[in-house]
């Protein structure tokens, strides 16, 4: 197998790793009732983590083997993988609107990483990488005390999302800074670059769990997919001395391309924040009124048992034909 070949192949396998891991960490937030950060005691949660920590080997594996202009559009396929996978493994079906988000916000994110060039990098000083950890932080805080103030919980998780996906772009942006200056004499010379490397990716995946509550799939999952790499490759544009190709005309593509991006997530979610009639589950719609006894009509509270006070108020008028019956299990009355 060619070095170029074996390169899509990593790449793609790791998309459907990270995709998994969304898929794992959006059921446990749907079901959990505990924290919404750190379900530490949730089994699935961690297989979601070792998900994600095989979605990133393989990651960099194929950037060992392929060029970053084609592994990294590549991994913007993970929304696109995530939504069959939802459909055929927990029976989460995506609408048109959701898909038609999907593809604009992956085609016009592979189109913007396809434009940016490596050009001769430099590395970080020590003072460029406590300004940058130090401003991500900033950012990060700010967002997450928008997502706070936000009363739709979808847009609370999609503000999560994007404070998740700043994480995991300065994240990246700080491995690559470390994997170019790390050397086997010194492996702890870069000690406080690794330090808030991991500050960062603790901080994404517990931003990104809690964005998958209340929102669904798709919407989360889109943004930091999308947000991660713009902001690495922003940071790249303007510290790392990287450049887009075809120059102007290339400038104005990825321009383009980034609001298409952007448009793919705001279909995602309009998708979630409108919830037509039908999307109500059949099993509501199909179900009988029990007729056994207590039984009320969907939505209304259980009768009382026996032996309950019951504060039926004030009678007004006469009722001589006034008959209350006793039933073993619930208190009916009838005029």
């Amino acid at each position: 197998m060619s070095p170029l070949l074996l390169s899509v192949l990593l790449a793609l396998v790791s998309a459907v790793a990270y995709a998994a891991a969304a898929i794992v960490q959006e059921r446990v937030a749907a079901s959990a009732a505990g924290p919404r950060y750190a379900p530490l005691r949730s089994p699935a949660w961690w297989g979601s983590v070792l998900l994600n920590g095989v979605g990133a080997t393989l990651h960099v594996a194929a950037l060992a083997y392929g060029p970053l202009s084609l592994v990294q559009p590549l991994g913007a396929l993970t929304i696109v993988f995530a939504l069959p996978m939802a459909a055929l493994f927990v029976g989460r079906r995506a609408g048109s609107r959701a898909w038609r988000g999907a593809l604009m916000a992956t085609v016009g994110l592979a189109g913007l990483l396809s434009l940016t060039t490596g050009a001769e990098a430099r590395s970080l000083s020590d003072g460029d990488r406590w300004l940058l950890a130090g401003c991500t932080f900033a950012v990060v805080a700010v967002l997450f005390t928008a997502a706070h103030l936000v009363g739709r919980s979808v847009l609370r998780s999609v503000v999560l999302a994007a404070a998740a996906g700043v994480s995991f772009g300065i994240a990246s942006v700080f491995t690559k800074s470390v994997a170019e200056e790390w050397t086997p004499g010194a492996p702890l010379a870069e000690w406080t670059a690794l330090l808030v490397l991991s500050a960062l990716a603790v901080t994404g995946l517990l931003l990104s769990q809690a964005s998958y509550r209340g929102a669904g799939l798709a919407a989360p999952l889109a943004t930091v997919t999308v947000v991660n790499p713009v902001v690495a490759a922003a940071v790249g544009l303007t510290l790392f001395g990287e450049s887009f190709r075809y120059g102007t005309a290339g400038t104005v593509a990825a321009l383009i391309s980034g609001a298409v991006a952007a448009g793919g997530l705001v279909q995602l979610t309009l998708d979630r924040m409108t919830v037509p009639a039908e999307s109500l589950s059949a099993s509501d719609q199909g179900r009988e009124p029990d007729s056994g006894p207590g039984a009320g009509s969907e939505g209304d509270p259980a009768r009382p048992e026996v032996g309950q006070g019951v504060d039926v108020g004030a009678v007004p008028g006469t009722r001589p034909n006034l008959e209350v019956k006793m039933r073993s299990r619930a208190v009916a009355g009838r005029s």
